[in-house]
């Protein structure tokens, strides 16, 4: 089956900045993260589909590679990049320590003497928001090949290794036929350049062996859905000397039952009464540091938002913390008496025209000249 576009994935056109990339795949991961959707398997195929799409237009090289020569150029079964291979790189933020938020993967080819890098890998790392938001250390179990300790990564229970008579040593075969000729991996090593006669017992001549690591990732304050912390070395051991991989850890926040992130700034519903509303009161709303009073004014309609500004998220990357932004719900009143209920049509038989009600009538009166103006 033909891939979809990843632009057409996010919904953002080809000229998307690196900020409107990251708000799309922000809003689908939270649209269709397997948190919100445990009854819908489609939703976590969309939720790869999203993460696959921002992993290539998120990365400068990768999404050029895209753009040119279209899945082609980032599918390592077709010749392009792939994985983590030869990204581009943003910047490190926080040095080895937190390892490179955003950073990009170095590059997956093989070293001199048939030596091969190890493949980088990936960790999806499922956060609450308080976490995200004021930064933590977490313990991860990676599943990896490290180097077998037995041979030392040789492959060879003496330690010795033959050159290849097939390739002499250089891991490559060149075929011609006509005109056309052809280089591909040896089959005899398997790209290696080198042939071992003894294999080491545990290992079985792989020179690595798999084994799950723990890791203790810190997680600086402000992370958000989409960013990455790449942890050098701890990906794949390589082959035949050659270096270890990284290990990438994808952010993802789980949606909150509360607040709603958008970037620096959260957004929450704080549900009035009729009469807080009407008359004016004070609430009681949350807050990522406890609870702070709000002013509600007389005649507050529903949806007005107020705004508790520095009450948002610090930014991963530094700078003044966003806000928090209340939305109000007005709430209707629920199971009442009848006597209650005949106070509310005498106050609303008191209440009723323009003077108290002006949006409503001019509501009525837009509608009235909608239809006069739809008459022939």
């Amino acid at each position: 089956m033909a891939k979809r576009d990843y632009y057409e994935i996010l919904g953002v056109e080809r000229e998307a900045d690196e900020k409107a990339i990251k708000k799309a795949y922000r809003r689908l991961a939270m649209k269709y993260h397997p948190d919100r959707n445990s009854d819908d398997p489609a939703a976590e195929e969309k939720f790869k589909e999203a993460t696959e799409a921002y992993e290539v237009l998120a990365d400068a090289e990768k999404r050029a590679a895209y753009d040119r020569f279209g899945h082609a150029g980032v599918d390592p079964q077709m010749g392009g990049g792939g994985g983590f291979s030869g990204g581009g790189n943003f910047g490190d933020i926080f040095g080895d320590m937190f390892g490179d938020i955003f950073g990009g993967a170095a590059s997956g080819r093989g070293g001199r003497g048939g030596a091969q890098r190890g493949s980088d890998l990936r960790y999806q790392l499922d956060l609450d928001l308080e976490d995200a938001v004021r930064g933590t250390s977490v313990k991860i179990k990676v599943p990896t090949l490290e180097e077998c300790h037995h041979c030392h990564g040789t492959g060879s229970e003496d330690g010795k290794a033959e050159t290849c008579g097939t390739c002499n040593g250089m891991g490559q075969v060149r075929m011609q036929q006509g005109f056309f000729a052809i280089q591909q991996t040896c089959p005899r090593c398997h790209g290696s350049g080198k042939i071992i006669r003894n294999p080491c017992k545990k290992c079985h001549g792989e020179g690595r062996v798999q084994n799950t690591k723990t890791l203790e990732v810190k997680i600086p304050a402000g992370v958000d859905t989409g960013d990455r912390i790449r942890l050098s070395g701890e990906g794949e051991a390589g082959r035949m000397g050659g270096g270890t991989g990284d290990l990438y850890v994808q952010i993802n926040v789980r949606p909150h039952p509360i607040f709603e992130r958008d970037g620096a700034n959260l957004y929450c519903e704080v549900p009035v009464s009729f009469v807080d509303a009407t008359l004016g009161g004070e609430l009681e709303v949350p807050t990522l540091e406890g609870r702070v009073k709000l002013k509600i004014p007389a005649e507050t309609q529903t949806g007005k938002l107020f705004r508790l500004r520095g009450k948002g998220v610090k930014p991963v990357r530094g700078g003044a913390a966003g806000d928090l932004l209340c939305r109000v719900v007005l709430e209707t009143p629920v199971n009442l008496s009848e006597s209650q209920k005949e106070l509310l049509r005498k106050f609303h038989e008191d209440t009723s025209g323009e003077k108290h009600s002006p949006k409503k009538s001019n509501w009525f009166d837009g509608v009235k000249k909608f239809f006069e103006d739809m008459k022939p």
